[in-house]
Parts: structure tokens; sequence; C-alpha cells
């Protein structure tokens, strides 16, 4: 069997990936140091003999015994709560994982393909933000720690990619949602569904009328998947580009739990958060043959399903 190594298996993209290629028959090796993850996002995966999980830090040195035909780089902590509590590991992890990473691919003439995000383009001045768009990041600001890990992630990649001729492959991320999510991991739909199942107040930040366009994870693994075995390396936008602002995603989660208890909370804007985020897709559509599937309402009811079973 092809072996593949997906870093950041723990954790909510990297468990839905670890389940997609056992799926298409590969030999799937997780690697997770677990500050983010949670493992038991693939407990069902450990009586497979076609899995295995190495608990290790990626920016450390990477050993991988025998061949491998992909890596997937999914290792960093992904939300503002997090990257804000571990700015250094944040940005190792984008940089020196990436880098070992790399080298490893190289060493084992593997393909790659790095996870970025949408948060390259910064708090954008163009709507919706096409791979062209250089974005607008403010660099020493509380979210650059994630937004120049990323970008640098990008750059290296390229680097190895024009220097070394490198299989390599770039996924920008669009805002996700899904079963996995940590409850507690600060992002939007997490905090709505969470507080609204316990009856609490919802919070929406600012006046909610920034834009987020919400991509369910069953279409963003099948993007990630066909970006990978495609033969395009420069950067491609995955996500859904049904743009909706903050304040009327809290107003469907709320009409969804039904809960009389939960009720908008109104807080200030934190510092650089973008105010418009909607991908724009023509690349993904014409080159991977790929566009969402799974509409906005039937993705938040199977996203409150998976809720309502681990919210306390």
């Amino acid at each position: 069997m092809e072996k593949v190594l997906i870093t950041g298996a723990a954790g909510f993209l990297g468990s839905h990936l670890c389940d997609r290629f056992l799926k298409e028959g590969y030999h799937v090796i997780g690697m997770d140091n677990l500050i983010t993850g949670n493992l038991d996002n693939i407990e069902h995966l450990f009586a497979l003999k076609e899995f295995e999980f190495y608990n290790h830090d990626v920016s450390k040195f990477v050993h991988v015994p025998g061949d491998l035909k992909y890596i997937l780089h999914f290792a960093s902590p992904a939300s503002p709560i997090d990257y804000l509590k571990m700015p250094i590991q944040t940005l190792k992890v984008g940089s020196l994982g990436t880098h070992n990473l790399l080298g490893l691919a190289k060493s084992k003439n593997a393909r790659i393909i790095i996870a970025s995000t949408s948060e390259v383009y910064g708090d954008p001045l163009v709507n919706p933000q096409p791979e062209e768009y250089w974005g607008n990041v403010n660099p020493i600001g509380p979210r650059g720690v994630y937004d120049e890990a990323k970008r640098f992630q990008e750059a290296i990649t390229m680097a190895y990619h024009n220097y070394h001729g490198l299989e390599t492959r770039i996924v920008r991320i669009f805002n996700t949602y899904g079963s996995r999510m940590r409850v507690d991991d600060g992002r939007a739909l997490p905090a709505f569904f969470s507080q609204a199942i316990r009856g609490e107040g919802i919070t929406v930040f600012g006046d909610g009328s920034q834009t987020r366009a919400f991509c369910f994870v069953d279409d963003l693994v099948e993007g990630i998947y066909r970006l990978l075995m495609s033969d395009y390396h420069l950067p491609v936008n995955i996500g859904n580009p049904d743009e909706v602002t903050i304040k009327e995603v809290a107003e469907e989660v709320l009409a969804l739990v039904g809960n009389e208890k939960a009720h908008i909370v109104y807080k200030d804007l934190p510092k650089d958060d973008p105010k418009v985020r909607r991908p724009k897709i023509d690349k993904a559509k014409e080159i991977l043959g790929w566009e969402p599937t799974v509409s906005r309402t039937e993705g938040l009811k199977r996203t409150f399903e998976y809720f309502k079973k681990v919210v306390k």
C-alpha cells in the first residue's frame, strides 16, 4: 500500500483527511503533538492495521521510515484563541515545521500539499478574494503570528518547488465547519452552538455585519483531495463563496438549536478582525472541477447533531 503522512492528524481537518485517505486505500501515518489536537478524533482508527500514529512536534526533525507517496501538512494552531495563546509555536510550525516536511518530501521524492489559509489575505480590500490578491496583513498585529507563518509557508514551499523541482501543492482554506471542531476553540460556529445549547448569550463581535463564507468539511476534504491529485502547483482557494454576515449565522444557529434562554450578546470587535471574507473559486472550478455541494442549512443541521453530543 502507498503511504501518506498527515500532520495535524488529530485535529479537525487532519482527522477527516485521515478518514478520506484510508477510504481511498492508502496506509496513513498520522502525526500530531496534541497541543490542539484530540485523540478522540482518530480513536476509531487505532484498530486499523493501515493506520499508525506518531506523537511528534514537526517543528523538530521529522523521520518516517520507508517510502512516502504524499505528505499533507495540516499541523498548526488554527483559531485566534489558540495562536494568541501559543504565538511562538504557531510561527515555528509554519516555518520550521514546513521546512522539515519539505525536506522530508525531497528525501522521499513525495508530493506535498501545505494547508495555507484565507488569512494570507488579512483584512482584505478586495471582495471576493482571488488567488492573485496579495492581501492586507498587519505583520506585527495580534493575528500576525498566524498570517505571516502561513505566508512564509507558501513562500518556502514555492522556493522548494522552483529550486528543487519538488512536487508541491498549496491550498488556501476558507472558513470550514463540521464535526470534530473543538467546543472551546473560539471560532464562530463552535462558540455559537455551544452557547446556544447551554442557553447562554451568543457572542457576536462588533455589530455582526462582518461577513464570512462557511464551507462544510466534507466539501473541503474533497477539494483538498482533488488539488493534491492535480498537476497544479500554485495556490488554490477552497471554500464556499456563499457570503453571510456573522449576525445572520448567529440567528440561524439560534433558530436551529431552539433554546429560548439563548440570545445574542454584542462585544467589541477584536483588533484586525477581517470585515469581509469570501473566496473566489474560479480556479477550483476550472482546474479541479470542484465546487461545494452541501448547503449551509444542511451543513448546520449535521454540525448541530455533533455538538449536541459533545457540549456539556
